[in-house]
């Protein structure tokens, strides 16, 4: 297989990414195609993270960070103990990175966030067929839109005026008409009581199959992979080294973190602890059901739940659960509730499905890390996309061989450097 340009013999150097995740991939992919001998770190064999347990949405329509005054006023609401999908798991251990997530949430916090995740968004899904396009494999990749719908009269009226209002970059948006609300109705136990679809937006056709995908071209390329776990960095002579379990040090020219929700311990290991939580959700799949084969995804917002047809069958996920510890065991009242909101819907799937939970990285300000480390020359970072790692991958790795060949990225990286932290809390000092 074909995939993209040849590799380029005259950049010499080596490379270094640590972590498998759909960023990680991506990025070793691009770093391998500059001619940079890579080698991919990873502690998984198979995809099981949040790269492969998501939605497999490609969500170029949420320009507005959730760290918003929206985002707090409707959190009470929201809560799993009175039926809602959030939920933290430890509330004292939480705290401090709520009050830098209240901090990010002002006004101008809004308004930075907003304009920075929209330079990022603009280019996500253009990235994503360039690379479709490159690995030859345009069927790994679905541009149909999606579905919200609401169930009651009420949620209809208020949450229509807030889409159609928002502010959703490049996708637009529509009222479905009667013809498409009759076809939910036979779908579903109840017809909804009114919905939009939106167009721009897309899907992956399944999030294991393109993570095969991306791995096999970056075998392909030449690329090196290491299946073990890197437990902490180094800086020696001002260079980072890798420090495996088993105690093997790896360095290389270039050093990538890009390890989701393990990137916090890893950074913390040569310089201040980024304010990362794993903010967890869950999904339920069946490998049998009888949804539509054209159906885009489909969003529940009442239950705060998306269904996504994939290749590999039909999924339902939602929840988000913040706990500082990521090793946290999986709450099973979660997989109950969503299992509930399936039978409620009447949705066409058996009894038996296969069930996940897995952790985002997500920062404060809802925004990712992508930049140059300031610990060591040779350290780049990639991660903290919280529910936006999927949508932006491909265009991270375009941001990522920038920085590795000093070219100047598409995007100004000041509202994604780690330092925005360092600076937040000395002004509230």
């Amino acid at each position: 297989m074909h995939v993209g340009h040849d590799p380029q013999p005259a950049l010499a150097g080596s490379a270094l990414v640590i972590g498998g995740g759909i960023v990680g991939l991506c990025s070793a992919l691009r770093l391998r195609q500059l001619g940079l001998r890579t080698t991919l770190i990873d502690p998984m064999a198979l995809p099981s993270g949040a790269s492969y347990g998501n939605a497999g949405h490609i969500a170029v329509e949420q320009v507005e960070p959730l760290a918003s005054w929206a985002t707090i006023r409707s959190a009470p609401r929201r809560l799993f103990a009175f039926g809602g999908a959030l939920d933290v798991r430890d509330p004292l251990a939480s705290a401090p990175w709520m009050a830098r997530f209240v901090h990010a949430a002002s006004p101008s916090g809004f308004h930075a966030g907003r304009e920075a995740l929209r330079g990022l968004l603009d280019r996500a899904l253009p990235a994503w067929h360039a690379l479709v396009g490159e690995l030859q494999r345009p069927d790994l990749l679905r541009s149909d839109g999606h579905v919200v719908l609401w169930e009651s009269g009420r949620s209809a009226r208020l949450r229509r005026d807030v889409w159609m209002s928002a502010d959703i970059g490049s996708a637009s948006v529509r009222d479905l008409d009667r013809g498409e609300l009759d076809e939910f109705a036979g779908l579903l136990r109840q017809r909804p009581a009114g919905g939009v679809r939106f167009a721009g937006t897309g899907q992956v056709a399944d999030p294991t199959r393109m993570l095969q995908a991306l791995r096999e071209a970056f075998d392909q390329a030449g690329g090196e992979s290491v299946q073990g776990c890197v437990r902490g960095i180094a800086v020696e002579g001002g260079r980072a080294v890798a420090i495996l379990d088993d105690g093997q040090r790896l360095s290389a020219d270039l050093v990538l973190v890009a390890a989701g929700v393990a990137s916090g311990e890893l950074m913390a290991s040569i310089g201040p602890r980024p304010p990362l939580i794993a903010e967890r959700g869950y999904h339920l799949q069946w490998r049998q059901h009888g949804w539509p084969e054209d159906m885009p995804p489909v969003v529940f917002e009442d239950r705060s739940m998306i269904v996504t047809r994939f290749d590999g069958g039909l999924r339902a996920a939602g929840f988000v659960e913040f706990a500082t510890n990521a090793r946290l065991p999986a709450d099973p009242r979660k997989w109950v509730a969503l299992r509930s909101h399936v039978d409620a819907l009447g949705l066409p799937t058996s009894a038996n499905a296969d069930e996940w939970f897995g952790a985002r990285p997500t920062l404060p300000d809802y925004l990712p890390a992508i930049g140059r480390s300031m610990c060591a020359s040779n350290l780049l970072y990639a991660f903290g996309h919280q529910h936006l790692g999927l949508t932006l991958a491909p265009v991270t790795s375009e941001i990522v061989s920038a920085l590795a060949i000093g070219l100047e990225p598409m995007v100004s990286l000041a509202p994604f450097d780690l330092q925005r932290f360092q600076r937040s809390t000395g002004a509230r000092k």
